[in-house]
């Protein structure tokens, strides 16, 4: 074999800020042939990341509609992939993750008998409805996976208790990757209630909060900590770019609005968030990603979950589980408000998540495996 065509399957914005620095490795190889494939799971904010990467999709199934439901999301992206596979026959799909896309993309391969890479492989909570449906997505899709890239040791150990130990590679996580390109220096906002915002003088929070777990009374009880929050320290602004689920807008409008220093904005692309991520004082999310994000920013987070899958980070002291009860959040956000030490020791604690490297080892991985490259890559090492 000479060269390998490695198809890359994503279809929201998460997936699309992670994989979108492979698919351009990949393309970048003369021992490859990449070809990208979206399921436009997410529309507009899938693009929106396409553009910031200058990606173009060699395959678009626009999968989305209004009030999609996870049966929607699965089963329109199995059928759709078939005609993809048939017509470009790869030798590899590489999914990212724990999406409805993630594991619809990789039972498709396996139905069509071709080999599955899975990037950002091993995460686990161990609690089958928490993230729901990501948890059993990720297990399924580790099962089906041949190449399994971990970001971390621990991913790595989790697969060994499932009897996962051939073909696994710690890479590193591609999202640092990804900051290398979207992270400007003094760049101005194309929203424009962020070029107003005094970074220096105000400690500006990064609100985010959309699982489906939290739907209901965790979503009520997190709102209103935040209000709490916003009334209670006067040096704050709170700003919350609402994602577009009907239950997560009406929830944030309903607690939130009509308080001059929280700010309700559309969602950010990933360079603006990135960009803000970089400029905040601290971070509030339920957010799987921006956990990974915000400690290579040096910015601690506070995570609205009762668990996660990230427990690298919380080890490292980067990260601290707030739960979704309304008093333990705002405890621990009054503590970094008001703590310079306690601040400082989460703000200055390593990040365990990559070097930016990630893509580099996964490519690298994919081309021994394929006997293109005579030695497998270095493990990342926290």
């Amino acid at each position: 074999m000479n060269s390998a065509k490695v198809m890359t399957v994503f279809g929201t914005r998460p997936e699309a800020i992670k994989m979108a620095p492979l698919a351009l490795e990949l393309a970048r190889r003369p021992e490859f042939e990449a070809i990208c494939c979206v399921t436009a799971q997410h529309r507009e904010m899938l693009d929106s990341v396409l553009d910031i990467f200058q990606l173009k999709p060699d395959y678009d199934l626009d999968i989305m509609e209004p009030r999609q439901t996870l049966s929607t999301i699965t089963s329109k992206c199995l059928t759709g992939m078939d005609s993809v596979l048939e017509a470009a026959r790869p030798d590899l799909v590489l999914v990212h993750g724990d999406t409805s896309t993630t594991f619809a993309g990789a039972l498709a391969a396996f139905y069509h008998k071709i080999p599955v890479g899975h990037v950002e492989a091993g995460l686990r909570t161990y609690d089958k409805w928490s993230p729901y449906p990501e948890e059993i997505n990720r297990k399924l899709v580790g099962s089906i996976a041949d190449l399994h890239f971990c970001p971390t040791p621990a991913n790595r150990d989790n697969l060994a208790r499932e009897s996962i130990t051939k073909n696994v590679f710690i890479t590193g996580n591609t999202v640092i990757d990804a900051l290398h390109t979207t992270v400007i220096k003094d760049s101005t906002f194309a929203e424009p209630v962020l070029n107003e915002l005094d970074y220096v003088n105000k400690k500006v929070i990064l609100v985010t909060c959309h699982r489906r777990e939290n739907y209901g009374q965790p979503m009520t009880n997190i709102m209103t900590a935040l209000r709490r929050l916003a009334d209670a320290f006067p040096d704050t602004e709170l700003v919350y770019p609402v994602h577009l689920s009907p239950v997560v807008q009406e929830a944030a409008h309903k607690y939130l609005d009509n308080h001059p220093r929280i700010h309700l904005i559309p969602p950010l692309d990933v360079r603006e968030m990135h960009n803000l991520m970089a400029r905040c004082h601290l971070v509030m999310t339920d957010s799987g990603g921006l956990q990974e994000e915000a400690p290579a920013l040096d910015k601690p987070v506070l995570v609205l979950r009762k668990e996660t899958e990230r427990p690298e980070a919380v080890a490292a002291g980067t990260v601290r589980l707030a739960g979704v009860e309304e008093e333990p959040i705002f405890r621990l956000a009054s503590q970094l408000l008001s703590d310079r030490s306690e601040y400082d020791k989460m703000a200055h604690a390593a990040n365990p998540y990559g070097d930016g490297q990630a893509c580099r080892r996964i490519a690298d991985a994919i081309a021994w495996h394929f006997g293109l490259r005579e030695t497998p890559p270095e493990a990342f090492s926290p």
